[in-house]
């Protein structure tokens, strides 16, 4: 195994401990879960039921892991759509879409949770 291949190695494994660390908490969610103004991070994409169709979409639209994500408004009646800042880009989405992406707190702030 070439070094370029165990550095890439360490990254899964750092990745998945993180995301394992953040589960613990609490903090794995779906974005249309979580409440307006509280920042996550996009950490993968998931099909839900005939929703397949639209994760090439999301990712088309900057919804790959690491993005930072917000849900900046709801639609009054109902919730829906989900007015969604993802990098620096904003774009109103439906509450179905938003289910396939999952989402967890970024790294900073479950660090803190941890020593607290």
């Amino acid at each position: 195994m070439n070094s370029l291949n165990l550095g890439f190695q360490n990254k899964l494994v750092t990745s998945h401990h993180l995301s394992s660390r953040s589960h613990a908490l609490g903090g794995t969610k779906t974005l249309d879960s979580v409440a307006n103004g509280e920042q996550f991070v996009v950490q993968r994409l998931v099909a839900t039921g005939a929703s397949a169709e639209w994760l090439q979409q999301l990712e088309d639209l900057g919804f790959i892991a690491g993005e930072p994500v917000t849900i900046m408004a709801r639609g009054a009646f109902g919730g829906d759509p989900l007015v969604v800042r993802i990098g620096l880009s904003t774009f109103a989405l439906r509450k179905a879409e938003a289910a396939c992406v999952q989402v967890e707190l970024p790294r900073e702030k479950w660090q803190s949770e941890i020593a607290a």
